[in-house]
């Protein structure tokens, strides 16, 4: 069993990256400010404009330490990478399902029903834990078209009858995810869902959440074998990570929409940590950003029984137990892919 090892967040963006024999030093204005040994570290993630020595780069390929940049808003910039390996067989096998429709489709209606399922559950644990708070009509009619569109998604005999379903079902439940947010409703609202640039807090907040789980994804996928870039669900593009996209829609109810709910109705970040940019867009700031790292990596650290191993977890390894799964399926070892249904 894989352990759940350190990531480390740079999110000082005037911070340089270097080595120093097997150590990671974080340097910020020429001052060594924090030495760290490699062995303990299994990711180093950099919101940071100075970058990282070769050196450093070398050493993270060698001992498989992922090595990624992105900007300070979370997007996505660059990631370092060394020679490909992993096992061919398993990716001629991944690329071959992935231009049959036919076996495609139930992995992808996995993902689907991993999906819907976890947003099901976000809405009913509201209606739950907060029916006196909450929009009880408008939240149970959502739920209940949500349970409605799991039962069709299994027939589905195509890829574009699945994508129907999601963004159907994707609307009712971001339709009503405004109803979610419970506090500073001022501050934090959400219309609709934006990007590129984020244009309210509460989409900066998802944007930068899910930026951290797709990291999160293509370094599973990328463990055990599979290449992040060819997907069953999402349309293959250049420099688009469609597998770990596949694997995000299941994920991304439990690690992201419920966290981003958590720190606002608990007022952990707050309408101060968000500046808007002239260009219409919102951009958090350092100390929310490490505010939201730190409530990330305490959730990844809770544990869990996986609903189909049966086995005590830490959360943070779900996405590599996830991906170790979809492996196992397409080797022959596995008669479906199994989504992570969150209970």
């Amino acid at each position: 069993m894989k352990h759940l090892a350190n990531v480390l967040y740079i999110t000082t963006p005037e911070t340089y990256l270097s080595l120093d024999g097997e150590n990671v030093v974080i340097q910020k204005d020429e001052h060594t400010s924090t030495r760290l040994p490699l062995h303990n570290i299994e990711n180093i993630v950099c919101f940071n404009w100075q970058g990282a020595s070769p050196a450093l780069m070398g050493a993270c390929v060698e001992q498989n330490i992922g090595l990624t940049f992105l900007a300070p808003s979370g997007r996505f910039l660059a990631r370092v990478t060394g020679q490909v390996k992993g096992n061919v067989l398993l990716r001629r096998k991944q690329f071959q399902v992935a231009e049959n429709e036919a076996q495609s489709v139930p992995i992808a209606a996995s993902f689907l029903l991993g999906k819907l399922s976890n947003c099901r559950k976000v809405i009913e644990r509201a209606l739950r834990d907060h029916a006196m708070l909450v929009n009880v009509e408008a939240l149970s009619s959502a739920s209940a078209f949500l349970k409605e569109t799991l039962k069709v998604i299994p027939s589905c005999q195509s890829t574009a009858d699945l994508m129907a379903f999601e963004g159907s079902a994707a609307k009712a439940y971001f339709n009503v995810f405004d109803h979610l947010i419970l506090q500073q409703k001022n501050e934090f609202y959400f219309k609709e869902r934006n990007r590129r640039p984020p244009l309210d807090n509460m989409n900066a907040l998802l944007s930068f959440l899910y930026a951290l789980l797709t990291n999160e994804c293509v370094s599973a996928l990328e463990t055990v074998g599979l290449d992040p870039f060819v997907g069953f669900l999402h349309t293959n593009r250049p420099g688009r990570p469609s597998l770990a996209l596949d694997l995000m829609e299941e994920l991304r109810p439990v690690f992201a929409d419920r966290l981003a709910l958590s720190l606002v109705n608990r007022h952990q970040v707050t309408e101060k940590g968000f500046t808007p940019k002239e260009s219409g867009g919102i951009l958090m700031d350092d100390e929310t950003r490490k505010t939201v790292i730190t409530a990330w990596q305490e959730r990844k650290k809770e544990e869990i029984i996986h609903p189909f191993l049966k086995e005590k977890i830490p959360f943070g390894l779900i996405p590599h137990i996830q991906a170790l799964l979809l492996a196992r399926h397409l080797r022959g070892d596995l008669d479906a892919y199994p989504p992570f249904f969150w209970g």
